[in-house]
């Protein structure tokens, strides 16, 4: 049954929403094989870039610099980039091409065969994020979508998906950074604890 955004809830009833969020079996193999392609893109010398809108955009800034920056341990930065913290090219490029290509035109300017595109779209139907998966694939790049709600046209377009749960988009978020963390912190201990 669909919950009634309109009417007043508790927080008991804003807790149950979260309740059983991680359960969820299939996280373990997305994660782990985002992991994979995360420390094969740093392992060459590549980098791993970051898309999404509002939220998501938050959330690709906290999660680039997680990796870019450190998450727990002392050790050499990678690169990691959100595709969100130019302005200047945020607004060019709505300006003169419009704003469903201000991450697609970034993608073709700095992404190269080997690195990594995570984009984050709770709807999975963003349409700049679509035009930056594609302009990504046409690149070699490997694409990860983070999603939700069944994944909208991102899972079927993306190599790699870490499907969120379906509800509203705040429920969805707080999936994707905690599996992005997850992330974050697998990827630092890959290259200071190599088995």
């Amino acid at each position: 049954m669909p919950i009634d955004y309109k009417a007043q809830r508790s927080f008991a009833a804003l807790l149950a929403d979260r309740k059983g969020l991680f359960d969820a079996p299939h996280y373990q193999a997305q994660v782990e094989a985002i992991v994979a392609a995360i420390v094969n893109a740093f392992t060459h010398g590549n980098k791993v870039l970051w898309c999404g809108n509002g939220g998501s955009a938050a959330e690709a800034q906290h999660m680039a610099a997680e990796l870019s920056g450190r998450y727990l341990r002392e050790r050499p930065g990678f690169y990691s980039e959100a595709l969100t913290v130019n302005t200047s090219t945020l607004t060019c490029v709505g300006n003169d091409y419009g704003y469903d290509f201000i991450f697609s035109r970034q993608v073709e300017a700095f992404a190269k065969p080997g690195d990594v595109l995570i984009a984050m779209t709770t709807s999975g139907t963003s349409r700049n994020v679509v035009l930056a998966l594609e302009a990504a694939r046409e690149r070699g790049v490997v694409t990860v979508a983070f999603t939700g709600n069944g994944g909208g046209t991102v899972a079927a377009m993306a190599d790699l998906v870490l499907m969120g749960p379906d509800g509203y988009a705040a429920i969805i978020q707080e999936v994707h950074q905690v599996m992005a963390h997850i992330i974050c912190d697998l990827v630092e201990q890959h290259f200071l604890f190599p088995s």
